[in-house]
């Protein structure tokens, strides 16, 4: 087996010198997705007015409801991947890789059929205004007429950042950003197809990115390299994958579910309570960027280090990550809160819409923290196999009790910010809740009893 020069093993070395280094391409890569997705807004904003500006910056809840559950999955497989990568058992990481690969081709032609069947009626269903209403479909049936694109574009990373190689994804990630900029501004601004404009412009840049990760994949040399011929699907590898994923997968549409909730009763407030909310979540992207690049750094961490038996290095890793990442979220969040007026008028200079978005912006981002601490468990122990728990806890916070929450709190006290609390109080109770099972838990040395001499993995409690 050649040895990759852009793989990175992290079970070797310096600890917080390998992780930091891992990090950091994905938070640039976040950055810059986080850029591609606002450029949509800012752009709709302020070339097309607030309805439309309503439609396109309110989707994030509506689309992650669509693909959380495929991206669950791919996320499922990076663990698999990084685990038998750190065991350097490379047959299994080419069947898993192939496996993968069959898998997100069917999921993308799934999602755009599901996507473009019923957007019309899920937007009704969440109560999106008459006025909004039509831009609101224009850009979701464009949008998930890409579906390929995009999930096959969040099985390639999947796979690089599962070896370890963070970094081409970022330069991959940076070319289409820079892309879907111009094609906004040329759609949008100037041949003035609106929101479609803006939704067509996202699937070609995404299609671009998918499309360079799959060449750099072609050409690799080693294990993790995809040969079109071997593209299918290996039964026992595809049961190991869905389930370490399908936790996650299910755990991603029911939150994203309970999410479509909190939206709902947004949207009872009007196009401008959405479009001010809508540029808030925009903005709030950049605040979870330390959390996702950490979470993904910790899962990938955990899994090859748990591979090679490396146990202690593995719990050291964990603590690292998470002062990292909490500490960073929290500065962040803070920043967010200061300068909230002015970035909310990026997108849109109508006082109203400045007014709910301030609003939300200053009730949760000092909270950053309490994310970023679960996210990292979360992270942790799917890298350690138990998916599962992070599921039960998230589904149990972050939509069971955040669903009757809202239920019954909006009716005692009906007012917006009723609904922006949500968030904090669901977040403050998952962070209590996995702490005390971080604590007691034995779930390194649990693995370690429990690890099947054929590498599967165990995912139970």
């Amino acid at each position: 087996m050649e040895k990759s020069k852009t793989a990175v093993l992290l079970t070797e070395g310096s600890i917080w010198r390998k992780m930091i280094a891992f990090a950091i391409p994905i938070f640039l890569g976040n950055l810059f997705q986080q850029l591609y997705n606002t450029a949509d807004s800012l752009i709709v904003g302020n070339f097309v007015g607030s309805e439309a500006l309503a439609a396109v910056s309110s989707s994030g809840n509506l689309i992650f409801l669509m693909v959380g559950f495929f991206n669950g999955i791919s996320l499922g497989a990076g663990v698999v991947i990084a685990r038998y990568y750190g065991a350097k058992k490379y047959e299994l990481v080419e069947k898993a890789v192939h496996t993968l690969v069959a898998f997100g081709l069917v999921a993308g032609v799934v999602l755009t059929v599901i996507g473009m069947t019923f957007t019309p009626h899920i937007l009704r269903l969440m109560g999106t205004p008459e006025d909004v209403l039509p831009n609101s479909i224009v850009y979701f049936r464009v949008y998930f007429a890409g579906s390929l694109g995009f999930v096959m574009y969040n099985i390639f990373v999947g796979i690089l950042q599962s070896v370890g190689d963070s970094r081409h994804p970022l330069v991959y990630l940076i070319i289409s950003s820079l892309l879907n900029v111009v094609l906004d501004l040329l759609f949008v601004a100037g041949f003035e197809m609106g929101v479609g404009g803006a939704a067509f412009a996202t699937i070609l840049s995404q299609f671009v990115s998918a499309a360079l990760c799959l060449v750099r994949l072609l050409r690799e040399k080693n294990a993790y390299r995809v040969v079109p011929s071997k593209i299918r699907f290996h039964g026992s590898m595809l049961m190991q994958i869905i389930s370490n994923g399908l936790p996650a997968g299910v755990q991603n549409s029911i939150i994203a579910l309970a999410n479509v909730v909190v939206q709902s009763n947004i949207n009872v407030f009007g196009a401008d309570a959405m479009a001010g909310c809508g540029s808030y979540a925009k903005i709030e992207g950049f605040g979870f960027l330390p959390i996702t690049c950490f979470s993904m750094a910790l899962t990938t961490f955990i899994s090859q280090n748990l591979g090679a038996k490396k146990y202690d290095r593995a719990k050291r890793g964990a603590v690292f990550g998470i002062i990292c990442s909490i500490t960073m979220a929290e500065l962040i969040g803070i920043a967010i809160n200061f300068f909230a007026p002015w970035l909310i008028r990026l997108f849109n200079d109508e006082a109203q819409v400045i007014q709910y978005g301030v609003a939300q912006a200053r009730t949760v981002t000092l909270f950053y923290f309490l994310l970023a601490f679960s996210h990292c468990l979360a992270g942790i122990f799917r890298g350690a196999g138990r998916s599962i728990v992070p599921m039960l806890v998230m589904m149990l916070c972050w939509c069971v009790i955040r669903i009757t929450y809202i239920t019954v709190a909006v009716k005692l006290v009906p007012e917006i910010g009723t609904v922006f609390w949500a968030y904090p109080i669901t977040w403050c109770l998952s962070s209590v809740i996995f702490l005390i099972y971080f604590l007691k838990a034995d779930w390194i040395h649990a693995f370690e009893r429990k690890q099947r001499p054929e590498g599967g993995l165990d995912t139970r409690l």
